[in-house]
């Protein structure tokens, strides 16, 4: 009985110590994608991309992370996360010095496909070790993770614009690859984890295949995966367009910056009562109400044309995107057993890669095609159907 009172204590403490350092760690290794958001549009089209091909180009990064997500989810149930998320980092730091060279859309297009594989490490990595060291309440420990990767966000799409403006994009580029580096650092003092027996079995490509179905179709994942999609296939039109839709009314990445960091950082003041009310009322109903303040947000957007007028739908997404998010990133931990939480985590990041992929260039080549406008009003499309399956979920 008392050594057992012992090891409880010892791991309670090694578990306070260890989450600030998983909360850093996701910080900085979610970085460098908010970093690029407000100037990859401009960039691309300074390398005589026109519309459609801006939207490929941003959406590349996203198509080639998806199925990578779900290997390396894999790979983190098989190995640990630590190597994965250190490789990964490695990888960012090659992948943004990469940027600077680049003289056309094209070898933007290959350092931009780079990237996004390595970038694939980060979400299952982390989110495994986030979950790893938590025990109870898992929607208000999914808040401190959201509010790591919304910091992320605040800083990186805040700071972006700015130095793009003033000291221009490689600037932007060479200040990502060394915090990429520092963050390969740190993860060096990250405590590594046994795995898990069970998923250490070498299996077949077909029973991956269905234990990947198995998850999909899961009661509560389902809802989670659906939901990431639709908050990425709007947010990745979003991040192509935007710049774009400010830039006719004399904008510039300076405004784009500060209206996604108004986003975020409504996410970030959300996130913990959201994580709290998750906790106490469930996973649905959060996510509902969220995804409702967020269709209602998008498609009134276009409506605005002035600075001012425009910050109001984009807090009132932030805010949207923060009610919804712990719920159901805590609805993965809650669905799926130890030895397939890197897997169920991997599509989770897959599903919101994937509506980057799919949202980017789908909403910049309607953009190209008819107009900007249109497209920004099609964005919440999928949102939707994302809000009937919550609220069957809800019925069951």
């Amino acid at each position: 009985m008392g050594q057992s009172t012992s090891h409880d204590i010892l791991l309670g403490m090694t578990k306070r110590s260890t989450l600030p350092l998983i909360s850093a760690l996701t910080f900085l290794s979610f970085l460098d994608t908010p970093l690029l958001i407000p100037i990859m549009a401009l960039f691309a089209t300074q390398l005589n991309a026109n519309i459609g091909m801006v939207g490929f180009i941003i959406g590349i990064h996203a198509a080639v992370g998806t199925p990578a997500s779900i290997y390396f989810g894999r790979i983190v149930d098989r190995y640990s996360y630590k190597v994965p998320l250190i490789l990964g980092l490695m990888g960012d730091t090659i992948g943004l010095l990469l940027y600077t060279v680049c003289q056309n859309p094209v070898q933007l297009i290959m350092v931009r496909m780079l990237h996004g594989v390595s970038s694939a490490v980060a979400g299952p990595a982390t989110m495994s070790a986030m979950v790893e060291y938590s025990r109870t309440a898992k929607g208000k420990v999914m808040a401190f993770y959201g509010i790591s990767i919304a910091m992320a966000n605040l800083v990186g799409q805040g700071t972006s614009g700015i130095i793009g403006s003033k000291l221009g994009y490689n600037s932007v580029f060479l200040i990502g690859a060394g915090l990429m580096a520092v963050a390969t650092i740190i993860a060096f003092f990250l405590p590594g984890s046994p795995g898990h027996e069970h998923a250490k079995k070498s299996v077949s490509l077909g029973e991956n295949a269905r234990r990947i179905i198995n998850l999909i179709g899961r009661k509560g994942l389902t809802m989670s995966y659906m939901t990431i999609f639709a908050q990425y296939f709007a947010f990745g039109a979003v991040a192509t367009l935007l710049p774009l839709y400010l830039k006719d009314f004399g904008m510039t990445a300076f405004h784009v910056g500060m209206l996604l960091a108004i986003f975020t950082l409504l996410f970030i003041i959300i996130q913990v009562p959201s994580g709290r009310m998750s906790d106490r009322v469930g996973r649905v109903i959060p996510t509902i109400i969220g995804l409702a303040l967020a269709l209602v947000a998008l498609l009134i957007l276009p409506s605005f044309h002035i600075f001012a007028l425009l910050a109001i739908p984009m807090a009132v997404y932030g805010l949207a995107y923060g009610l919804f998010f712990p719920s159901i990133s805590a609805s993965v931990a809650d669905h799926a057993l130890p030895e397939e939480r890197g897997m169920a985590t991997g599509i989770f990041y897959a599903a919101l890669t994937a509506g980057v992929a799919i949202g980017a260039p789908l909403m910049g080549w309607i953009g190209q095609a008819f107009s900007v406008r249109l497209a920004l009003t099609l964005a919440p499309v999928f949102m939707l159907p994302a809000i009937i399956i919550a609220a069957a979920s809800l019925k069951k």
